[in-house]
């Protein structure tokens, strides 16, 4: 005999979905800490970031952004010799993306949470290894990776706290911490170029290092700077392999001539003189030789190119610049006119302020 079943009448669809509703928040209530149902709003101190790039090195700062608010700053709200956070909430921070000198004292690539130790004469200023705690109640001079001092300079009045940098530079620049009525300057120096060529040993390994342009930028780079002629060789070498041109041609008799092995340059300029052909490759010559130092070879190769191609606006201001080097100035305004009279409109404004220059000094 089969049982008999009993049908319970249906709920209400407000009663199931009230039931829902009650079952979420009572989830939500239980899986979420008290803190975590606030909503967001603006921190008093807000934050803020700033960086700056010295040559190749970037530097960056994370910090809050307390007010003057009419309280008395140094000495009251921020004690003097006692550490401080250099700003407000959580650690202020400092990055470096390269080793760098601070106030000329070694400071490896790294994160560093930034501390100051105010003074009525001279300000310490710390960078700790530990970056991550809140402000500088867990400061520990152990963990301090380096200390230097620097002096405080009166300042026009800052409402909110602020960094920022100064006197930036190929290889330093000044940070800048400034709250009422104080400037905290701190140098900041880069060994811009071992960085450079350390950084072009890594992309030479890569793309660039597959082109004649790569190896040959990096060795122009020691070049201008008159560093690593050695290397500089190996570089521009490397950019022959991959494709000879008049150009690598050129720094390469360069960085012979530099190296005190003249005959070899010699030799290279002879092999570049032999390869020049068309009017680019012609003028790139001249350029060689002008760089060089060989300015009345230079003339001689820019007058061929304006012999070979006289409606080219180029050539003659090519050998404009050659003769103006020579101190010729009378034939140098005849060639940077007549390069003006066929040059492109982009170009006149520089040869007429070059013509400006030439005229002014006679």
């Amino acid at each position: 005999m089969l049982a008999s079943t009993v049908r319970r009448p249906a709920r209400p669809a407000s009663r199931v979905a009230a039931t829902a509703l009650v079952a979420v928040a009572a989830l939500l209530v239980a899986a979420s800490p008290l803190d975590a149902q606030q909503v967001t709003v603006p921190r008093v101190s807000p934050h803020a970031s700033v960086s700056q790039t010295i040559g190749l090195t970037e530097v960056s700062v994370d910090y809050h952004r307390p007010q003057v608010n009419d309280r008395p700053i140094w000495g009251a709200l921020v004690p003097y010799d006692q550490v401080w956070r250099a700003g407000a909430n959580e650690n202020t921070t400092i990055s470096f993306s390269h080793p760098v000198a601070i106030e000329g004292k070694p400071l490896a690539a790294g994160t560093y949470g930034l501390h100051m130790i105010p003074g009525r004469d001279r300000w310490t200023v710390a960078f700790s290894t530990n970056h991550t705690s809140w402000g500088s109640f867990s400061y520990d001079e152990g963990e301090d990776a380096l200390r230097v001092e620097v002096a405080p300079q009166r300042a026009p009045h800052e409402e909110a706290l602020s960094y920022s940098f100064s006197d930036v530079g190929l290889d330093g620049a000044t940070l800048e911490m400034r709250w009422e009525e104080l400037r905290i300057p701190v140098r900041i120096t880069t060994d811009t170029p071992a960085i450079v060529l350390a950084n072009a040993e890594l992309e030479l390994r890569s793309i660039p290092g597959f082109t004649w342009q790569g190896p040959l930028s990096a060795a122009n780079y020691a070049y201008q700077q008159e560093i690593a002629t050695e290397q500089a060789l190996e570089w521009v070498d490397r950019s022959i392999a991959n494709q000879k041109n008049i150009q690598n041609l050129g720094l390469k008799a360069r960085l012979l001539e530099r190296a005190g092995r003249g005959e070899e340059a010699r030799q290279v300029m002879a092999e570049a003189d032999e390869m020049a052909a068309t009017e680019t490759e012609v003028n790139a010559l001249g350029y060689m030789y002008l760089q060089a130092g060989q300015v009345d070879r230079a003339i001689e190769v820019f007058r061929k190119n304006v012999a070979d191609h006289p409606e080219s606006w180029n050539v003659h201001d090519s050998l404009g610049e050659a003769l103006a080097a020579k101190g010729d100035k009378a034939a140098a305004i005849a060639n940077y006119s007549k390069a003006l009279e066929m040059a492109p409109d982009a170009q006149k404004p520089r040869i007429e302020g070059i013509l400006a220059g030439l005229r002014e000094s006679d």
